[in-house]
């Protein structure tokens, strides 16, 4: 695990170049991102070319976050895990629940810990004391250090690693990144910005990967990784592959403005009988053919607000499939696409699919941000009164009718909230989802889909 004493130290960075490097020397990574961003995963995907995992004991039990790590590892010959805020910040001012230090406990692997040595001396051991003390199981088995020379490198490890030793906790210096605007990434309004966005991105982080191969030592990396417990795999996981039969068709929408979703989401849903047949709410004028759900995920539709309207065939067919009762899970981004309208990112305002009566308008600051708690107001079609599924919102668009079909709590806060339409067979709101928190969720979804499936069977045979 890469991991850093506060956010901003450059773990996306690090953590990329680590997972390039790696991956320049034959071996095959895998690629894992500590709590609900799911920005961050994206960048592992364009630098490996495979998807990456959000581990997050707020979505999921300790052991169920074991079974889906084991699977997402399976054949992998190492897994690069990036940390989230500071290594031991959780999910609220004073407790490490759900930090990066927890998951790195969870599954046991050693965490390497980026500190930066830029404009410091022996006050970075000040720093490393407090951290390597702080918890008697830290995990920590490396330190690198961020935006120091390679000049003043070497003398900083020997003060360092001797000054540990002496404070009895000795923690070997494995690399330095040095000061390059390469390493400085860009940001926008929902964290960092899409990897599409930036110009030659792998060619960007090619240049990291070079750099890191030749200031941190791959080797005793490498050692460290192996040096790893065994993961203890948990016999019973709530789905199993195959438990449902029969091949269902699910239409997902998947282009520059809906591209966030968390991999074991869709994992789940193949393993519930999905295939999914990805879409392109930007370039395609029709749905897939045979489909029987729909899956609109978050991104930047207001960034495409204006080429998403001009595609007023594609608009018309989801409104009129989802009046005529097909399953639909939309979040955030998808969610805002399926209003009467939305003000885009320039300040005008365009038409949208019309489902949901009202505008997605934006605002002048965060309107919600963290994890949240969907309890069931009533029975809907994969929700029943009083259930539970967790998720996790950042948006600064909000609208001018956010549904009632769910109360959203703030975990361990006296604030609540309505939310999310549950018309017919649609789900959709702002908060991101995850399906493992209550994969019931995701059974009754599926299985409307077949209901639906069935139906349209049916009345093809008739007319």
């Amino acid at each position: 695990m890469i991991a850093a004493p506060m956010s901003g130290c450059g773990k996306t960075t690090i953590a990329c170049g680590l997972m390039y490097a790696l991956k320049s020397r034959g071996y095959k990574i895998a690629a894992a991102k500590c709590g609900p961003d799911y920005i961050d995963p994206m960048f592992h995907r364009e630098v490996l070319g495979i998807d990456s995992q959000n581990l997050d004991l707020f979505f999921c039990g300790q052991e169920v976050m074991k079974g889906l790590f084991a699977g997402h590892t399976a054949g992998a010959d190492a897994a690069v895990i990036e940390g989230v805020m500071g290594y031991y910040d959780g999910m609220s001012l004073d407790s490490d629940k759900g930090s990066s230090y927890e998951t790195a406990k969870a599954l046991d692997v050693p965490v390497l810990l980026a500190v930066n040595g830029k404009g410091a001396a022996l006050s970075v051991l000040a720093v490393l004391k407090g951290f390597l003390t702080f918890r008697e199981d830290h995990h920590i088995a490396g330190i690198i250090l961020n935006r120091t020379s390679r000049a003043v490198y070497p003398r900083m490890k020997e003060m360092i690693e001797r000054g540990l030793k002496d404070m009895g906790c000795p923690v070997p210096v494995v690399g330095c990144v040095p000061e390059d605007p390469v390493f400085q990434v860009k940001s926008r309004h929902l964290g960092l910005i899409t990897p599409g966005e930036i110009d030659d991105l792998k060619t960007v982080f090619e240049k990291v990967g070079r750099t890191l191969a030749e200031t941190v030592d791959l080797e005793q990396i490498i050692e460290t990784a192996r040096a790893a417990s065994p993961l203890k795999i948990p016999a019973d996981m709530p789905v199993k592959t195959g438990e449902k039969q029969g091949k269902l068709r699910l239409a997902v929408a998947r282009d520059p403005a809906f591209q966030f979703y968390y991999k074991d989401n869709l994992d789940l849903l193949e393993k519930l009988g999905c295939e999914l047949v990805y879409f392109s709410p930007l370039e395609d004028e029709h749905l897939p053919d045979g489909i029987s759900g729909l899956l609109l995920g978050g991104g930047y539709p207001e960034v495409y607000a204006g080429k998403l309207s001009l595609n007023a065939v594609l608009r018309r067919e989801i409104k009129a499939a989802l009046d005529g009762g097909l399953p639909c899970h939309a979040e955030c981004g998808g969610f805002m696409y399926l209003h009467e309208a939305m003000e885009g990112e320039d300040g005008r305002i365009y038409e949208m699919a019309g489902f949901i009566e009202g505008r997605a308008v934006r605002r002048d600051r965060l309107v919600r941000f963290g994890y949240v708690q969907l309890e069931g107001a009533g029975n809907g079609a994969y929700l029943e009164q009083g259930e539970v599924l967790r998720g996790h919102e950042f948006h600064y668009w909000d609208s001018t009718d956010n549904g009632d079909g769910c109360i959203a709590r703030k975990p361990g806060r006296d604030i609540s909230w309505d939310c999310i339409h549950t018309k017919g067979n649609v789900f959709a709101g702002f908060p991101h989802i995850h399906y493992y928190s209550n994969v019931r969720f995701a059974q009754r979804f599926t299985d409307k889909m077949r209901e639906y499936g069935l139906r349209s069977r049916q009345e093809r045979k008739y007319i």
